[in-house]
């Protein structure tokens, strides 16, 4: 009996505390669980991408099986999810922005311009949006996680042929903030971040685009069903990805540009290197680890967005609709008062 109160007193004080809390607050939480999942799932895919699209020579050339094989012999299971520290740390808040903005953006012009439609072009301009602040924030951990995802270390007890053993530059999250910070500054921390932002803007806005759209063309009575979320996640993910990949490997390439040897030119604007990538490497280079990334982008965008809705659905975030008439309400309500007074 005493536990059984003890569970419900708990159980109690927890509804207190999510109803206490605003919508924004819950918005956060619901996206940043999201994107923690998503990510920490596809990790080991993640790392052999960014291998592929920065080792050209060692690992695009032996594939994708081939990579899992060189690297679970050289570094271990651990290995696979070097940098994903990095990658968690910076999700999180990344995906946790990216949720709460979009949604707030879209209230925001809802509110602002009444007369636009809440069709499909609302969510691709809040989306976009929403992906931009999200990477301003966000984007000197994605060049950390880049960085120690870059690295391959041989294992000390093996001596494979074929393994460039570099050493480690970089040994954790905060020497690879440290060292990056002294070699460029603030700069430095921030090298890619253009390529990123023309990346991100078509690619989170067509996400959300095509996500929308597809569930407004799902019968009423499956529109809750989570296969409906998985599947609509998923081909949004996949046409959203591939639009804008290219800009991903130029964003890739620079962010480890000072790791590479010193004899390989500087790269400095986006469109240069893009240029670059297509002349000396061939512009099947520039969709490098697409595949591997279609693998990694149906379960990531697909979980992505049903965690987020699962979260918000615990949490009892009100649906867009109901947030929305709630702020018009309290905007009609206090307009007059404010004019009174």
């Amino acid at each position: 009996m005493a536990k059984k109160r003890e569970e419900r007193e708990m159980n109690a004080y927890l509804d207190g505390i999510i109803d206490a809390m605003p919508v924004f607050a819950k918005e956060l939480i619901a996206g940043g669980v999201a994107g923690g999942v998503a990510k920490t799932v596809v990790a080991p895919l993640e790392r052999i991408k960014i291998l592929f699209q920065t080792r050209r020579a060692e690992y695009q050339s032996i594939g994708l099986f081939g990579s899992i094989k060189k690297i679970a012999k050289t570094e271990g299971p651990l290995g696979f999810y070097r940098g994903n520290g990095a990658s968690v740390a910076r999700i999180v808040p990344y995906a946790a922005l990216h949720y709460m903005t979009y949604e707030q953006y879209r209230r925001w012009i809802i509110l602002t311009f009444p007369d636009v439609g809440r069709g499909p072009g609302l969510d691709l301009v809040a989306g976009s949006f929403a992906g931009g602040t999200a990477v301003l924030f966000t984007y000197p951990l994605d060049l950390v996680r880049t960085k120690l995802a870059y690295q391959v270390v041989g294992s000390p007890k093996l001596n494979v042929q074929g393994v460039v053993n570099t050493g480690q530059i970089y040994k954790g999250i905060l020497d690879c903030f440290s060292k990056t910070y002294r070699e460029a500054g603030l700069r430095g921390l921030y090298r890619g971040v253009a390529p990123s932002l023309y990346g991100i803007f078509p690619y989170a806005g067509l996400k959300f685009y095509f996500y929308e759209e597809m569930k407004r063309h799902v019968p009423q009575e499956h529109k809750k069903s989570i296969m409906v979320k998985l599947v609509c996640g998923s081909v949004a993910g996949l046409l959203g990805q591939t639009f804008t990949y290219p800009l991903d490997v130029v964003r890739r390439q620079m962010q480890v540009q000072r790791i590479v040897s010193s004899n390989s030119p500087e790269m400095k604007g986006t469109m240069e290197v893009l240029v670059m990538i297509a002349q000396k490497q061939g512009w099947k280079q520039l969709f490098s680890g697409l595949s591997i990334n279609y693998l990694k982008v149906v379960p990531s965008v697909a979980i992505g967005f049903t965690v987020y809705d699962v979260m918000k659905s615990y949490l009892r975030v009100p649906s867009r609709d109901e947030a929305v008439t709630k702020l018009v309400t309290n905007k009609r309500n206090t307009h007059p008062s404010s004019l009174h007074s």
